[in-house]
């Protein structure tokens, strides 16, 4: 089948790309695949009549809360919205209390789902989708796509709106830096781990299939042995895209992978020791991509090998006194993170920690980043993390941390993290728990912090 796929690359990258209008929504050939599974894979023609039928079926509203775990569904149903007109909208999660936030904001929206979801009412994708015949749909480049939301480790989720202009322009920029993991005229065969409702899955798993040559597949696997079975459904060129916590869990556990094109990860630090290993056990690059929910993917390495980031092509990062800004092809304006970042003579960078995570205490500065390492590098401390309690007060902020450390004691954990910090940074309170409260990507969204730290000391 991948010798049939190879050939059905043309119209991707089309001159006149930037042109605004309405435009295809989705690159290729009719036969090549823009999604697979154990059946076998599905052509961008199918694909094309899933949407026109879906759209012609979706209620009316301004904005669709787009809840689908299935990742082809998810991707029919946000096409078939935007050929509607109707803007998706991404929460962080299908927890009821944030779905609830998402839609109070937009009293004009509806939900959609693939499946029933326990304490949301929604309208649900038919077992089998309808086909319809017609042209193919258009969007217009300058409407907007969606409105992804932050994952809340920092506090509230913060709403971000995309164009569909600046997602294609975004593609292009991540195949730009992934294109050399496997043969030019040949397809890629993504296998995610990572819901499609964050930014890091929308483009890595999403856009890629729709507007490059690459398939994705339907499923979304969790657990080691799934991953693999799930990777032996692509015919070749595999790229599997994940987080560091997934990756770690697929090296302890010793599953063999099939032959992959990369893997590439986001959403948390990946140590080089983690990357390292990756790539001597399954055989093929670990890309790490750098990015955000505001400003997506902006840069990449090679994290076995470099510990500076390569800015993607047309994206500039410049230093400024509690952060970095962000100029690329697909903003529409600069962008401001709290990364602090150091710029080397060749335009890479290396990051410095987050002005958000930085602590001073009677003139001595720390990092919640570096005490967090510090905290998981105890032996017996399985995961860990050394959060924040509340706002700066005085010149001083509380700092927590809760391990899952299930040989060793609280007093033995904090005797261990006194050998490595000084005394001004130890955490007050430091609680051992069963498991951290980590979301879909493996963040640690603030507000379930605190709510584990209350529960543990009762």
């Amino acid at each position: 089948m991948s010798a049939v796929l190879g050939r059905d690359n043309e119209g991707f990258g089309r001159p006149g790309s930037g042109q605004a209008g309405p435009k295809p929504i989705a690159d290729g050939d009719a036969q090549r695949a823009v999604a697979f599974d154990a059946e076998g894979p599905v052509a961008l023609g199918r694909f094309l009549g899933h949407v026109r039928a879906v759209a012609a079926m979706l209620p009316e509203g301004r904005h669709a809360i787009n809840l689908c775990e299935d990742r082809y569904r998810f991707v029919v149903t946000l096409c078939a919205a935007a050929v509607r007109q109707q803007v998706n909208l991404l929460p962080p999660s299908r927890t009821p209390a944030v779905v609830a936030g998402v839609h109070a904001s937009h009293p004009d929206s509806y939900c959609v789902s693939d499946g029933e979801i326990s304490g949301i009412q929604s309208w649900t994708l038919p077992a089998v989708l309808p086909l319809q015949d017609g042209p193919v749909p258009c969007v217009d480049d300058d409407a907007l796509a969606v409105i992804g939301f932050t994952s809340g480790s920092t506090g509230v989720p913060v709403p971000n709106p995309k164009t569909w202009r600046s997602f294609r322009t975004s593609t292009e920029q991540n195949l730009a830096a992934l294109r050399d993991l496997w043969p030019q005229h040949e397809i890629a065969h993504v296998v995610a781990t990572v819901p499609p409702q964050h930014m890091y899955g929308m483009e890595l798993s999403v856009l890629l299939p729709l507007f490059a040559p690459a398939a994705v597949h339907a499923a979304r696997p969790f657990f080691p042995h799934d991953i693999a079975d799930a990777l032996t459904h692509a015919p070749g060129h595999r790229l599997l895209v994940t987080t560091p916590v997934h990756l770690r869990a697929l090296v302890e556990s010793g599953v063999a992978l099939p032959a992959l094109a990369g893997i590439v990860s986001a959403t948390a630090p990946l140590p080089a020791e983690l990357a390292a290993a990756a790539e001597a056990s399954f055989g093929c690059e670990v890309r790490e991509m750098f990015g955000s929910t505001e400003t997506c993917v902006i840069a990449t390495r090679r994290t076995a090998r470099d510990a500076a980031w390569s800015p993607l092509p047309g994206v500039s990062v410049t230093p400024q006194p509690d952060g970095a800004l962000v100029r690329a092809k697909h903003l529409a304006a600069p962008v401001k993170l709290a990364d602090l970042v150091e710029v080397l003579g060749d335009g890479r960078f290396e990051l410095r920690g987050r002005n958000a995570d930085l602590l001073e205490i009677a003139g001595k500065r720390a990092s919640l980043g570096d005490l967090t390492r510090k905290l998981q590098a105890i032996p017996g401390v399985v995961d860990g993390v050394v959060f924040q309690l509340d706002e700066q007060i005085g010149g001083v902020r509380r700092i927590a941390a809760l391990a899952v450390a299930p040989t060793l004691d609280e007093t033995r954990i904090l005797a261990a993290l006194r050998e490595a910090v000084d005394p001004a940074f130890l955490p007050r309170p430091l609680r051992r728990v069963d498991a951290l409260p980590r979301n879909d990507t493996g963040k640690l969204p603030r507000d379930a912090l605190l709510a584990l730290l209350r529960g543990s000391m009762r």
